[in-house]
């Protein structure tokens, strides 16, 4: 040896001495060489019949354009009973996942417009139309008794027990179409109370302010008919009460051709009367006959408030306007018809407007201009009809914008605003009146006008809302 050997721990004979486990070295896998074809197994692999792929795919493009994932057709595919062996053999595709990616790949989206939905508020024409005329008829009854010599003195009476009734009425309305949302014989229970006892307070409110004598028998039949006539409105038997009335009808249809004389001029009002309580109560044994809604609770009794107070301040207006023009009171009357007609119509007009615009200002500006059109389209007819009676068109049509306004924001549960609206121009207009104070004729249509551009207000304020309408 040319030295020693270092044998210190650390030195070099860690290289040769010390004893290294074996550390396992991983062999990969030699990759086969692309010229040894014998060594590789192929298994062949279906190729896509393009044709017959396109000619699916044209056959299915309108249920495949409105899919947002190829699962959506590969359900189809699966609807439609196409098997994985049809899959490979037909189309080429190894499983029917593939097909449907490719189907989806080559039909272009598209999403069309849904069917437009049925308007749950269209109205129905012909029962709007004959309400309006049923509110009119029973006018009829004073022009057979107005020869009969003591209308005029009557009139004073009358007037208050109808005020009543009107007021009353409204509230009955309203009550009842609640209680119809739980059951029709609840419905038949309310009506059955509520109207008896409201002809009986517009009977005494008549006696009161008579003094008794024959005029509580003339007030206690004008309450009778209207809390009949109430009942059948509500129970929507139109028809029915249109029937009773016939006998008044035919009577005032004659009278420019022949003078019934006293005792047909008495007995045709009697007779429809009598028509009248008889159908209100037939309709409310059939609705009393319905089984009762087990547990059904009734709605508080202030609920039903504010609507009794609007009826008392539309009755007190209307009241203003005939106590100058009589026969603008009728063609008001009669109005109230394609009055309901256009509250369904807004109700209608404003769900489409929810669907074409997209923000609330811009439903909030379509809800004025439906609330316009509205007015326009109830206000028009009624200027020639203030001319053809003498009325003021201003008077009248401010009137019965006011009523509109109200009447659509109840449609929508509303009730307070309304009520309170009219009651202030109801008691000013009364009060100038009653007291002589300026403007004297003027106060009615000021009041009205003022009326109709505060509850304007609170149309688009509570009703321009989208949520509203939802």
């Amino acid at each position: 040896m040319s030295g020693p050997m270092a044998l210190e721990p650390g030195g070099g004979e860690q290289d040769t001495l010390a004893l290294r486990p074996v550390t396992a070295v991983p062999r990969l896998p030699r990759p086969l060489p692309a010229d040894e074809p014998t060594l590789v197994v192929r298994l062949p692999r279906p190729v896509p019949d393009q044709e017959e792929v396109d000619r699916l795919a044209a056959g299915l493009a309108d249920r495949i354009g409105p899919a947002v994932h190829p699962y959506e057709v590969a359900a189809l595919l699966e609807a439609e009973g196409l098997s994985a062996d049809a899959v490979r053999r037909q189309y080429g595709h190894p499983n029917l996942f593939s097909l449907a990616s490719a189907l989806y790949e080559r039909v272009p989206r598209t999403f069309p417009e849904l069917p437009p939905a049925p308007d749950p508020w269209r109205p129905d024409t012909a029962r709007c139309l004959l309400r309006g005329v049923l509110f009119a008829l029973p006018g009829l009854a004073y022009l057979l008794a107005a020869p009969l010599g003591q209308s005029a003195r009557y009139a004073p009476a009358l007037i208050a027990a109808g005020v009543v009734s009107w007021a009353w009425g409204q509230a009955l309305g309203h009550r009842a179409h609640l209680r119809l949302a739980t059951g029709r014989h609840e419905a038949g229970r309310t009506l059955l109370t509520g109207a008896a006892l409201g002809a009986a307070l517009a009977t005494a409110t008549a006696a009161a302010a008579a003094g008794g004598g024959p005029v509580t028998l003339a007030a206690a039949a004008q309450s009778l008919y209207l809390a009949a006539a109430s009942t059948l409105l509500v129970l929507a038997r139109e028809r029915l009460l249109l029937a009773a009335l016939t006998p008044l009808v035919a009577g005032a249809v004659l009278l420019p051709w022949w003078e019934p004389g006293p005792v047909l001029r008495l007995g045709l009002p009697l007779l429809a009367l009598a028509a009248t309580l008889a159908a209100a109560g037939w309709s409310l044994r059939g609705v009393l006959g319905v089984p009762p809604v087990p547990g059904a609770r009734r709605p508080p009794l202030p609920v039903s408030l504010p609507y009794g107070l609007f009826g008392l301040a539309a009755a007190s207006l209307v009241l203003l306007e005939g106590r100058q023009h009589p026969y603008a009171m009728i063609v008001l009357t009669v109005s109230m018809g394609p009055a309901e007609w256009l509250l369904y119509r807004y109700r209608g007009w404003s769900v489409a407007a929810l669907r074409a615009t997209a923000t609330p200002a811009a439903f909030l500006l379509r809800s004025a201009g439906l609330l316009g059109l509205c007015l326009l389209v109830y206000l028009l007819p009624l200027t020639p009809a203030a001319l053809l009676t003498g009325a003021d068109p201003a008077a009248l049509l401010l009137l019965a914008a006011t009523l509109w306004t109200a009447l659509l924001l109840q449609a929508f549960g509303v009730a307070w605003p309304s009520a309170l609206i009219c009651l202030t121009a109801a008691g000013c207009a009364a009060a100038v009146t009653l007291l002589r104070l300026p403007p004297g004729p003027a106060v009615l249509p000021l009041c009205c006008g003022a009326a109709a551009l505060c509850l304007s207000v609170c149309v688009l304020r509570l009703l321009g809302r989208p949520a509203v309408h939802a």
